[in-house]
């Protein structure tokens, strides 16, 4: 089974290279080729030798994966099916949703890190999916390569399937490739990488200059824990401590997720205990309406409550949006991914 290039840093490009009896220089030579140009063959790589192209052939492969499916929201946006590398032959196939929203001069995707996800959040299909296994670098960056408005893309977000600090090392790796010189040249701050909150933050916090999203939907650990298993391991009120440790007052963001649920977190009690929770922590809050998932029984809040929660907000100083949904009619909204009924 030939291993795939796509994923592999520079460092390990240049691995690859030497071992091969190839001069070192060649691993940036195919860093290029692939991140930059985005090859689909060994053979388009035309300033390496036939020789040296055909040794790379006989163990190597660059390892597209084109998309499956691709549906179109009346608003524009689009959800791909993208199949995950097989660890060995013979292994069933698994796939992950992708999501690229158009929006005037922006255009963000919406990437996966899992196939399912362990967290298994009450309000979240793809928890509902269960957890299926974590993606290579290779799969997560496949998401990039493979599609189609590649270039127009400004913003990438880790909010699609999965828990990213859940498959940290891949997730790191994948934001490397985008923003290392010999990579895509991203700057760090076109990512945004969410949370429900693990102990696994702090290297992230530590070892990225990414955007950072949280995943709170509510600043009462009771409730939070009645939604969210994740909340028994680290408590939200935990998460918000160790993120008074670092910086957000420069270019790096840090952002609140809040799904608002009809009589369950949009209350004025809520608005204050989210207030006293984030009390001088430079950050923003993003209200969500929350899109309807089977056996939950959670309503999405109406839009004066939802006003009324932003205003509060904002006006005790904590800057407060009200998402525009996306994509709602193909399942591509938040909370709805899942590949569940597609696995073999």
């Amino acid at each position: 089974m030939l291993e795939s290039l796509i994923g592999k840093s520079l460092e390990e490009l240049t691995e690859i290279v030497t071992s091969l009896g190839m001069p070192k220089f060649t691993g940036g030579q195919i860093a290029k080729w692939l991140y930059g140009a985005h090859v689909t063959s060994i053979e388009e790589m035309t300033n390496i030798s036939k020789a040296n192209r055909q040794k790379l052939s006989e163990r190597y492969t660059i390892g597209v994966m084109p998309y499956k499916e691709e549906l179109t929201s009346r608003d524009g946006t689009k959800k791909y099916l993208f199949p995950v590398s097989k660890k060995e032959e013979g292994d069933r196939e698994k796939y992950i949703e992708s999501v690229y929203i158009p929006d005037k001069e922006r255009a963000t995707l919406c990437v996966s890190c899992q196939v399912g996800c362990k967290m298994n959040c009450l309000f979240c299909q793809t928890g509902k999916q269960g957890y299926e296994g974590s993606l290579t670098a290779g799969d997560i960056i496949n998401q990039i390569y493979s599609l189609p408005d590649r270039e127009k893309l400004t913003n990438i977000v880790f909010m699609g399937q999965g828990e990213p600090m859940d498959n940290l090392d891949a997730v790191m790796k994948a934001t490397e490739i985008l923003t290392a010189e010999w990579g895509y040249a991203w700057s760090p701050r076109r990512i945004t990488v969410s949370s429900v909150g693990t102990p696994n933050l702090k290297r992230f916090l530590d070892d990225s200059e990414c955007h950072v999203a949280i995943s709170m939907h509510t600043p009462i650990h009771e409730q939070r824990e009645q939604m969210m298993p994740a909340e028994k391991m680290f408590p939200i009120k935990d998460v918000v401590e160790l993120l008074r440790n670092y910086d957000f007052s420069g270019q790096r963001r840090l952002s609140f997720e809040y799904i608002v649920f009809d009589g369950f977190n949009d209350s004025m009690m809520h608005a204050r205990e989210t207030v006293k929770l984030l009390q001088g922590l430079e950050c923003r809050v993003n209200l969500i309406r929350f899109h309807q998932i089977p056996d939950v029984d959670l309503k999405t809040s109406d839009e004066k409550k939802m006003e009324r929660l932003r205003d509060y907000l904002t006006a005790h100083g904590i800057f407060t949006t009200i998402r525009a949904s996306r994509g709602q009619d193909i399942f591509a909204a938040c909370g709805l991914l899942s590949t569940k009924d597609r696995q073999k």
